[in-house]
């Protein structure tokens, strides 16, 4: 039996995952917050040897609003609703400043020069991918600018997360093409699949989920499908600190016991969450995570569990 692994990518987006349902003013403290967080949540991962890939927006690689604005990919999205449209809403932010709230050049750095970290890409512009109006020439020039962002830090992009978990299939090819060899899709479920009808049930079913044992989402490392590239389902979404405590904890039970199991069947188990998802919580969700690191320190210890990055995930090995 093979090593169980332990998976954990970082949808790491700040205000550019949040601003087509979010007004800045209304989360300064959730942001400030998360800026608070973001350095102690790497060094968590760091001093404890966890590896882990940063889906990172593009548009944050950039050092302030008057860079962002010299930097346009060749086509723009056309989506149907232009609220989720980035480049018009930072054309009217900008006005209104809060830089450190969409852009984290520095941060970034940290992470490149970290240890078991991996720089991935979000899409340069948080690109919807399954919208109405867009289409794969505008993907294209979005992935390309991504691309571009990242040799500001001089290391290559081997890993790409959809925003919103759009995955989009007809994409992978160029994402290939472009050098992406891993992606990361949705579980094997019909409550996560993004082509249908985003239904009220499935998102009460998908929220149900990730609080009682419905089911298992972990996986055995050879059922990835690697046409035309790796796509590795996520297992579970760690989800933001609640004001119960008592569904924080079973949220928590419900990732220690999946991981303990993955451990033991050699599977692997894919965590993820967004960076500022610790920002409503930012201490709560610190000690959550040492909950978690402890928990898989205790499975590398007895079972052999390893932790990789996306890009280290081959089906074929």
């Amino acid at each position: 039996m093979k090593n169980g692994v332990l998976v954990i990518s970082l949808d790491f987006e700040l205000m550019w995952g949040s601003f087509d349902h979010s007004a800045v003013p209304d989360k300064k403290q959730y942001f400030t917050n998360t800026l608070y967080a973001l350095p102690k949540l790497l060094d968590s991962l760091v001093k404890n040897q966890m590896k882990a890939t940063w889906a990172t927006v593009g548009m944050l690689m950039n050092d302030n609003w008057d860079e962002w604005s010299s930097r346009m990919p060749s086509h723009l999205p056309t989506y149907h609703n232009q609220k989720l449209n980035s480049y018009e809403f930072g054309f009217e932010q900008r006005k209104e400043g809060y830089e450190k709230f969409f852009f984290a050049p520095s941060f970034v750095r940290n992470i490149v020069q970290a240890d078991n970290q991996e720089l991935g890409t979000h899409t340069y512009a948080h690109y919807y991918c399954l919208e109405p109006g867009q289409n794969s020439t505008q993907f294209k020039a979005d992935l390309e600018l991504a691309l571009k962002m990242a040799q500001k830090f001089e290391v290559p992009i081997r890993s790409l997360v959809f925003p919103k978990n759009q995955v989009n299939t007809q994409y992978l090819e160029e994402c290939s093409k472009k050098g992406i060899t891993t992606v990361r899709s949705n579980p094997n479920v019909w409550y996560w699949n993004m082509n249908t009808p985003e239904t009220l049930f499935k998102k009460i079913i998908r929220t149900s989920d990730a609080y009682i044992p419905l089911r298992s989402h972990s996986y055995p490392i050879n059922s990835i499908c690697n046409q035309p590239l790796t796509a590795q389902p996520a297992s579970r979404f760690f989800r933001p600190q609640h004001r119960f405590e008592l569904l924080n904890r079973l949220r928590l039970d419900r990732i220690k016991n999946e991981i303990m199991e993955a451990a033991k069947k050699g599977h692997v188990y894919h965590l993820w969450w967004h960076p500022h998802n610790f920002g409503i919580d930012p201490k709560g969700s610190l000690k959550a995570l040492e909950e978690i690191i402890w928990l898989f320190l205790y499975c590398k210890e007895t079972y052999g569990m390893q932790s990789k990055m996306m890009k280290e995930i081959n089906p074929i090995l």
